[in-house]
């Protein structure tokens, strides 16, 4: 039996091999190796043992083999060992977003803290809260399960584009319908 451990080099050396269109991630079946101190803080720094990992080409790197599972953790993943992390909001931030259209259909584009470009559509779908929160927190899918939250600035930009139909407030982009929460009776949110 092949012995493994939660070895940040040999995670950052799967990680750096190229792969058209990123590491396959969601085929690899490795078994699963515990845990490694490594946690993605709220606002998006890398931790490992406690101190923030520094290089971005570095972050880029772990980023890049991290994956959500069914059992609702997050893992660094290789074809020979999977190992659990902290996430203490989302793994990634949505920084930036661009509107645009394609044949007449609105498209929004966002951009996170690590370069990820995601346009919202089905596949990328945005999660907007269904009912009256104290704070209006989206997120979108980046890729598999992994969730970019938006910066609070993003958020506002993001609410003055839902559209009130039916009572409950949508948003529409790459042909796809997104719901968000409901309207009040005088057409705030509820």
């Amino acid at each position: 039996m092949l012995e493994t451990s939660p070895d940040l080099a040999g995670i950052a050396e799967w990680a750096a091999k190229p792969a058209p269109g990123g590491a396959p991630v969601d085929a690899w079946n490795p078994p699963d190796c515990g845990v490694i101190d490594m946690r993605i803080a709220s606002d998006g720094r890398w931790f490992y043992r406690g101190t923030v990992i520094e290089r971005e080409a570095l972050v880029r790197l772990f980023a890049s083999v991290l994956r959500k599972d069914e059992d609702g953790e997050t893992y660094l993943v290789t074809p020979v060992e999977k190992l659990r992390i902290t996430i203490d909001d989302t793994p990634f931030l949505a920084v930036e977003m661009q509107q645009t259209s394609r044949d007449g259909v609105p498209i929004l584009v966002f951009r996170t803290n690590l370069g990820d470009v995601v346009e919202l559509d089905a596949e990328h779908p945005v999660l907007l809260p269904r009912e009256a929160e104290a704070e209006f927190r989206p997120s979108l899918i980046v890729r598999g399960r992994l969730e970019a939250r938006l910066t609070r600035s993003l958020a506002m930009e993001l609410a003055d584009l839902l559209e009130l139909e039916n009572g409950r407030y949508v948003l529409r982009s790459g042909g796809a319908v997104f719901e968000g929460p409901a309207a009040g009776a005088d057409g705030e949110t509820a």
